[in-house]
């Protein structure tokens, strides 16, 4: 499918947005020079909350070493982005500074620093946890001996499994340098020939494809790292030559791929970009600590260092593989396994979605109630003789998707299905070339959407024959259509067949795929543009009850916020007096609790079992929350200039009685409360774990055991109660 043409001007586009800027409100001039922080180090302040994880005491062990793993994948995603980016400022000479006034160059300076000491602190608590598991069992093979048993094994599985892989390449003139891929790893070996004494240097480089970690067979539970094999069965490997040393060594390479506004050809153009990444600048190149330095400098001139960094370390080169140890038969190790609840108001209806909603709106919370809703949602209309239509988006959809299955069921059925696939999903993009192939071949109608902007919206449209009319049934959600993630991630799915919903996605729909302006909303805010119109709205709406002297309230809870004139306007808000509450996992650009400029605005972050992902806005709307005239809205989009300007994102308004109640009242109010998994930031950047106090709140642990408001039906009105909360001073209080 040829690629879609530059968007057209949107009324509500990046250009304009900028008009709802601070000229009209009182106090913009006083705002402060040095009011954000560093968006850049403020991530690496969350990954460091990710990597205490797995110091926390209260976790099971595995589960204390799949933190250590995450903390190594998030690291290596933000190198391959993050600091690719800026090193190719600097290349570039591109002179521009971040929000707090730093050059790309300087960024660059504090990074290498801040990394050097989180590669530090994941190895030292990666000896901590292997001395731990091997107490209970689970064993970490690193410098110790072989026993007999585990000898034989690893000779036997090394001639079976691993040698027929390995090509040894010598280094020598004779020899073009071997190409290292991006997250690839290797050994340098240091060999003597026997026959004549001659040196020779020889690099083996990991297969991609071979796992990181070889479990051995039997009890205790016994793991080896890939590297470590290779290592020492060696000698198998270059037989008539001496061993005299190795060093095993890992790239990371630019893998942002950026779009050319003129190319023809989405498709075509993703293809070769996801290759050209592979093959992207060299980032960072990470050693062993006792590397050797000859052969460390003819790493730092073979693959051109330039504006990369190296830094060795005494723990494995990449954390991210030790996810495969994390899945260990031992549940003694692991949290207590949870199954999520199916709502009951669709179990009512005898499992039948569409008269579940039809009765009314529905708000489901993942992963304390099942994904499956969703997929049935979509499977039900695939089969249902009444359904005419489908339009859904795909940002990430996993790589067993049945939500991809459903749309091929129904275009196969000889509905009208039209699939929004975005290609631009970073990291995801190879996944949803062969999503959009398998769709396609189906009957499907796949659009591309925008080239410059991202279709980041989480919406899926049926459109079924009902009477002598059609009605239009609606979900939308704060995540993707992930079933895997769905069950690690919090979002909000909101199920609706109020006309005002499906006439607006409606609108949505035509805008990506046919770029006819969506104008005229009813419900709906969208992005690019009308997001930021309408929060800017809200905002200046409680600054105005603050100034005439009524209770003036904004909770939110987001992944990041940085759009600096986002949180200007929550500063100008917290001048009025307005109380500000925010909820942000990741990073936080805005200033907490600085005298004149934000001490009516507190921060926390939230870490725990689940990955805190919904996105919630709430406004007092003249009273102090939560109360039932509170504006409410949960949306696709964070606080990132990205998702406000230059993205398709939706803001989605909470009306109905009971769904508000459960998005406000529950989840964003146990959020607020959380003491045992929350961490606030303070004026100067820390973030300080929460003291749990006398009567410790776990929002994860409130939501596994207490079933749902909106998904519950006459569940209500019987049996147990779901625990109310309410703020008071000392934490969460039920009755």
């Amino acid at each position: 499918m040829a690629a879609s043409p530059p968007a057209p001007p949107h009324p509500t586009a990046p250009a304009k947005a900028r008009d709802h800027s601070l000229s009209g409100l009182p106090g913009h001039a006083a705002l402060p020079a040095d009011r954000f922080f560093n968006r850049e180090l403020s991530w690496l302040q969350f990954n460091r909350r990710v990597l205490a994880e797995a110091q926390n005491p209260n976790y099971p062990l595995l589960e204390r070493l799949r933190f250590l793993s995450i903390s190594g994948s998030n690291l290596d995603e933000f190198i391959m982005v993050r600091v690719a980016g800026l090193a190719a400022q600097v290349r570039r000479q591109i002179d521009e500074v971040s929000i707090d006034g730093l050059s790309a160059t300087q960024q660059l300076q504090d990074i290498h620093v801040a990394l050097g000491e989180l590669v530090e602190a994941q190895a030292r608590i990666f000896t901590e946890l292997t001395v731990a598991l091997e107490n209970e069992g689970v064993r970490l093979i690193t410098g110790r001996r072989l026993e007999k048993a585990e000898a034989e094994f690893l000779s036997d599985y090394f001639e079976r499994h691993v040698l027929p892989a390995l090509t040894p390449q010598a280094i020598d003139p004779a020899h073009p340098f071997p190409f290292i891929a991006n997250q690839g790893s290797g050994i340098l070996f240091s060999l003597v020939r026997i026959a004549d004494g001659a040196p020779v240097n020889e690099m083996v480089l990991i297969p991609p494809a071979m796992p990181r970690y070889v479990r051995l067979p039997g009890q205790p539970a016994t793991w080896i790292g890939i590297e470590e094999l290779i290592r020492r069965k060696a000698s198998r490997l270059f037989p008539g030559f001496r061993i005299h040393g190795n060093g095993i060594f890992r790239v990371l390479r630019d893998s942002d791929i950026e779009i050319e506004e003129d190319a023809e050809d989405l498709v075509r153009y993703f293809r070769t970009a996801i290759q050209r990444r592979r093959r992207g600048r060299v980032i960072l190149l990470t050693l062993e600590s006792q590397f050797d330095a000859g052969a460390e400098a003819m790493l730092r001139d073979k693959l051109r260092l330039d504006h990369a960094q190296v830094i060795k370390t005494k723990g494995p080169l990449s954390m991210t593989g030790l996810s495969a140890v994390v899945e260990e038969e031992r549940p003694d190790l692991k949290f207590e396994p949870y199954s999520p609840r199916y709502p009951e108001r669709i179990l009512e209806h005898d499992g039948d979605c569409f008269a579940a909603i039809r009765e009314k709106d529905l708000v489901v919370q993942h992963p304390f109630e099942s994904f499956d809703v969703v997929i049935d949602f979509l499977h039900q209309a695939a089969s249902d003789p009444d359904v005419v239509a489908i339009k859904q988006t795909l940002y990430r959809a996993g790589k067993q998707s049945a939500v991809i299955a459903a749309l091929i069921a129904a275009a196969e059925a000889g509905k009208s299905v039209t699939a929004v696939v975005e290609l631009k999903a970073r990291f995801d993009e190879e996944q949803n070339l062969h999503w959009a192939s398998q769709l396609e071949r189906a009957g499907v109608q796949v659009i591309y959407g925008f080239v410059d902007w991202k279709t980041h919206a989480k919406v899926s449209m049926v459109v079924r024959r009902e009477g002598d009319g059609y009605r239009t049934y609606c979900h939308f959600g704060t995540g993707n259509y992930h079933p895997v993630t769905a069950r690690i991630y919090t979002d909000l799915s909101f199920f609706t067949a109020d006309p005002r919903f499906g006439r607006d996605a409606g609108l949505l729909f035509n805008f990506i795929t046919g770029y006819i302006e969506p104008r005229g909303t009813e419900m709906l805010a969208i992005s690019p543009g009308g997001v930021r119109a309408r929060l800017y709205e809200c905002i200046d709406r409680e600054i105005a009850f603050a100034r005439a002297g009524k209770p003036a309230t904004i909770w939110c809870k987001l992944n990041a916020l940085t759009d600096p004139d986002l949180i200007d306007r929550l500063y100008l808000a917290s001048q009025a007096g307005v109380s500000i509450s925010l909820v942000v996992r990741g990073i936080c650009c805005l200033k907490p609790g600085i005298k004149g400029l934000s001490e009516t605005i507190t921060v926390k972050s939230v870490i725990g079992r689940f990955l805190e992902h919904s996105r919630i806005w709430a406004f007092g709307n003249g009273g102090a929350l939560p109360n039932k005239r509170a504006r409410v809205y949960i949306s696709s989009a964070d606080g990132m200039s990205r998702n406000l300007d230059r993205r398709v994102e939706v803001l989605v308004p909470i009306r109905n009685s009971t769904v508000h109640d459960q998005v406000l009242d529950q989840v964003m109010l146990a959020n607020l409360l959380d003491t045992e998994q929350s961490w606030q930031l303070d004026a100067k950047g820390n973030s300080h774990r929460v003291d749990p106090g006398p009567q410790p709140f776990n929002v994860h642990r409130y939501f596994m055991t207490n079933p749902s408001l909106s998904g519950r039906g006459a569940a209500l009105t019987k049996g147990r109660k779901v625990p109310k909360l309410a703020l008071r001073r000392g934490g969460a209080a039920t009755a």
